[in-house]
């Protein structure tokens, strides 16, 4: 048991939903501190949370004395000090690949549904739900379509979204697609990200990191 690693989460956080994936793939146990990001007025806000990650976002990851945010930083940490089994592959040209695949989903689609822009849409905007629906159905709906065209003309992708082995791209990718359901995004014009995430789902790292199986779910 790697004792030293400590996983600041929300249940229904895709960031925070990632890096238990990785974990998991990865055969790592850790202790998992839960961060409510709506009750009490948001428990990232708390002084004792903030001092700990001042972006005042989940996930962070205590690794023994060293503090880690970020989903994507976090798990290329645990990529380079518990290399095995590997998210990247061992090709330069494969890790590019990978890591840009990642990065669509958590640089370009997930900050555009995030809750606190969400948030700021409803309390400084005033923006109807409606619309705020619309916005986030649109973000999903152009970044899949972009996933959905470069996975499945690539003679990389596999079981997976590259090779026959998850990696960090899938870790992205199946919260993404949580989200998706989450807002009522009808997903049959991405046949190939379904695919990949009914394997992905049929292996325990994927269903024990899955939002409702989380000690904090409600």
């Amino acid at each position: 048991m790697d004792a030293a690693l400590t996983l600041y989460s929300y249940w229904r956080s895709s960031a925070a939903y990632r890096v238990r994936i990785g974990l998991n793939l990865k055969g790592l146990d850790y202790a998992l501190v839960p961060v409510h990001l709506v009750r009490d007025g948001g428990q990232q806000h708390a002084p004792d949370y903030v001092a700990l990650n001042p972006q005042q976002l989940v996930p962070a990851l205590r690794d023994g004395g060293r503090v880690l945010t970020q989903s994507l930083a976090i798990l290329e940490y645990l990529e380079e000090t518990r290399p095995q089994p590997p998210l990247l592959p061992a090709d330069a040209a494969g890790r590019a690949r990978v890591r840009a695949l990642a990065q669509l989903v958590a640089c370009d689609i997930h900050p555009l549904n995030n809750l606190r822009v969400l948030q700021f849409f409803d309390r400084q905007w005033h923006v109807p739900q409606a619309e705020r629906d619309d916005w986030v159905l649109h973000w999903m709906r152009e970044g899949f379509a972009a996933m959905e065209a470069m996975l499945a003309a690539s003679a990389d992708t596999g079981r997976y979204c590259h090779g026959d082995a998850p990696g960090l791209a899938d870790c992205c990718l199946l919260p993404q697609l949580y989200n998706a359901r989450r807002f009522k995004l009808d997903l049959d014009a991405f046949p190939t990200l379904r695919r990949i995430e009914a394997a992905c789902l049929q292996l325990p790292a994927f269903d024990a990191a899955r939002p409702e199986n989380q000690p904090d779910a409600a």
